[in-house]
């Protein structure tokens, strides 16, 4: 689909251990990140993403879902830590080598 005036391209990305999903959209201008991860479709494909839990940022950076996205944009979805990086490490530590 070509960009209307005054459409942006975007990127929704969602990343699993083994697998990730991009969805890439073509967005009015003014679109929140909240907006297009919903209009993505992931919420619905992976109904495990709860945006009040999970964290957002756009290229590596956190964001939230009220900000403003800008053409190439990429929104990125978080998932929860299964470990603390800082006790995984410690007990990488303990081992002997």
């Amino acid at each position: 689909m070509t960009p209307a005036d005054g459409d942006i391209s975007v990127e929704v990305v969602y990343a699993l251990p083994a697998q990730q999903t991009l969805v890439a959209l073509t967005v009015p201008r003014g679109t929140t990140a909240g907006a297009a991860i919903t209009l993505s479709g992931l919420p619905v494909t992976y109904p495990d993403i709860d945006l009040a839990r999970n964290k957002i940022g756009i290229f590596g950076k956190r964001a939230t879902a009220d900000a403003v996205l800008n053409s190439g944009d990429r929104v990125e979805i978080y998932r929860a830590l299964t470990a603390d990086p800082k006790e995984a490490r410690r007990l990488r530590a303990r081992k002997p080598k």
